[in-house]
This record gives C-alpha cells, structure tokens and sequence, in this order.
C-alpha cells in the first residue's frame, strides 16, 4: 500500500533523420520516442527557438512592430522566418508588403506552438515556484513505520519556521524510495538501514530498539525480556524481501544461530503486529504509537536489536532552497529524530 500525497494545496515525433532544410515526408506514420531521445535531428531542437518569433509576427502581422517587441534586429527575424518555413517546406505567410498576414498553414501551427508556448511558460513557473525559498516545495520520501508520529511532527516542526514550503510526500520502503531518488522524483528520504551506495550521501540520524511481539497468551508473554537464540523455534511474520526491516530481521537472526520460518509476508509493521495478536506467529517491530492489545512486546537482550534511522540524497545534487534548509533541519535532529 504505497501512498503519494502532497502536504499544502500540494513524445516527440522522431520523423526519419531527413536534413530539416527539406521537407519530411509525414505519410509515413511517425515513430514516437521518449523525451529524452530528442537530438540534434529532432524538430523541437530546430523549432523550439523559433516559436516565439513566429508567434510575434503571427500576432502583429509585422515584421518590424514583432522585431521591436523581441528587441532583435527586423533583417534577423525576417531572415528567421523564411528559414523556418524553408525547414518545414511550408508557406505560413502570405506578404502583403510590409505587412503579412497567415496562411491556413500558418494559423494551424500558431495553434500548436502558442500551446507548446504556454505549457513551457506553465513549466518553467513551476520550477520557479518549486525552488522559491520561503514557499518553495520538497518531495520527501519515508518509511510507513514513521509516518504516524515521527514524520508529521517533523514537517509541523519545520513549518513553524517556514510556513509556506509544500511537501510531496511518498511513503514506501527503502529500496523503492532510492530508485525515485536516483530518478529525480525525490529530493531526500528516510530510510532504514541507513544506505551505503556510492552515488548517495547518507547520515546516521537516530537508532531504534526492536522488539519481539508475541501473542499475549503465548508462554513467552509473560517474560520482559528474552535472547533472540529463544524464539528459533516460533514461526515468524515479517515485511517482505526488499524491506529494510527484512533485511535487519535476517540478520538478527542469523547472528542469533537461526534462520526464521516464516508464516507471512506483509508490507505495513502494524499488519504484522495484528496478525500477531491473531497467533499467526511472532515477529521483531519497532515500538507502534500506540499500545496494541492482544499482543506482549519483549526487550530482546542478545543480540542487540535496533535498526539506524538515516537520511539520504543523491551525491553531486543541487538542491533548491526549501530542499537545503529542510535538509539542515533533518540534520539538526542526530539523537532527536524519534519520540522517546
């Protein structure tokens, strides 16, 4: 159950490789390609400067009055206009003088580019918007296990200085909330185990106990605390592989002698402490915000059972303002981050 949620109302046609001096021949049904194959070779590349221009002249049906409101030279613009249509093997205009006027061909393309105009327009506003310092936005990514207390008293906290920054918010587990880093569509996550990858920069925030949850009539209930080495013998529920929690709880295992049968794979820490209290088996969580019945929570003595709780980012990133100062505020929390 992976959720997005935003804090604070929060393909180019590749046509054959023909020199854009010729006209393209556009029967043939056109290839699409991502964004991120444009080239060199591509129209956006050719036209994408020019559209201002064309939109200008289209508007004023002057050469001059369009060079004036560009503040370029009338000979250069006019000398764009004709390599454009040159490019595009159309007529947009027809010349009446020193006055034009558009051809049907003209005013189907001014359709399109004031589209491409405006939503380039709407895009860069928001990449302005996004980085405004006092009311830009950060995308923060965190484990379900902290988004009941943990990462609603950090934002409040925050936004007691810094009122009006927006969060984007996505909740899921450590491996998946990296891969979105490393794709742009997070600016920093917490995660646990803290990651060690080469192309991240991550900081040791905070460390918390893991418990092991059983049943509150199983025979083990009635203890305060117990060595993990005990429990080799009970059926286990856990997050799935992939989970940081897994992973610690493997380990846990491992250095305990045993590898643990497991009864269930879940993906939320609180399912898991509900399909204990039902006896489906037992399983190491950290503490829950709030007390649970049915189930009895065990100090585990040996081997020592916590998992570190760190923030993460992409190395070499440049971050936006809100980004840099909700960073330093994370850091600010080393021994802090977690409710006691």
């Amino acid at each position: 159950m992976h959720r997005n949620g935003i804090i604070d109302a929060v393909k180019h046609d590749r046509s054959s490789r023909t020199p854009l001096s010729q006209p393209r021949n556009r029967k043939d049904g056109p290839e699409v390609a991502e964004a991120t194959d444009l080239g060199a070779d591509s129209w956006a590349w050719a036209l994408a400067p020019r559209l201002a221009q064309f939109t200008a002249v289209a508007r004023h049906e002057h050469v001059t009055r369009a060079a004036q409101e560009l503040g370029m030279p009338q000979p250069t613009l006019s000398r764009a206009l004709v390599r454009l249509e040159e490019d595009l093997g159309v007529a947009l205009f027809a010349r009446h003088g020193r006055t034009l006027s558009l051809t049907p061909a003209g005013h189907a393309f001014r359709a399109s580019a004031e589209r491409m105009l405006t939503d380039l327009d709407r895009a860069a506003e928001s990449l302005r918007a996004d980085a405004d310092p006092s009311a830009g936005k950060v995308a923060f990514g965190f484990l379900h296990t902290l988004g009941s207390e943990t990462v609603p008293g950090l934002i409040r906290t925050f936004r007691a200085d810094h009122p009006r920054v927006r969060f984007q918010l996505v909740q899921n587990y450590g491996e998946a909330m990296i891969e979105r880093m490393r794709a742009g569509d997070l600016d920093l996550c917490l995660t646990s185990p803290v990651p060690d990858y080469p192309d991240l920069v991550a900081r040791r925030l905070d460390e918390q106990k893991l418990r092991l949850v059983v049943p509150d009539d199983h025979p083990l209930a009635r203890r305060k605390r117990i060595r993990l080495a005990e429990a080799a013998g009970e059926l286990f529920v856990t997050l799935e592989p992939g989970f940081g929690l897994r992973r610690i709880t493997d380990a846990l295992c491992a250095e305990a002698g045993f590898t643990p049968r497991v009864a269930f794979e879940g993906e939320e820490a609180e399912t898991l402490r509900g399909l204990v209290a039902a006896g489906l088996g037992v399983a190491l969580l950290p503490p829950p915000a709030v007390p649970r019945p049915g189930v009895a929570e065990l100090t585990v003595t040996a081997p020592r059972a916590v998992r570190e709780i760190g923030v993460a980012w992409v190395d070499g990133h440049q971050d936006t303002p809100p980004v840099a100062a909700f960073k330093k505020f994370l850091l600010s929390r080393r021994g802090v981050l977690l409710p006691r």
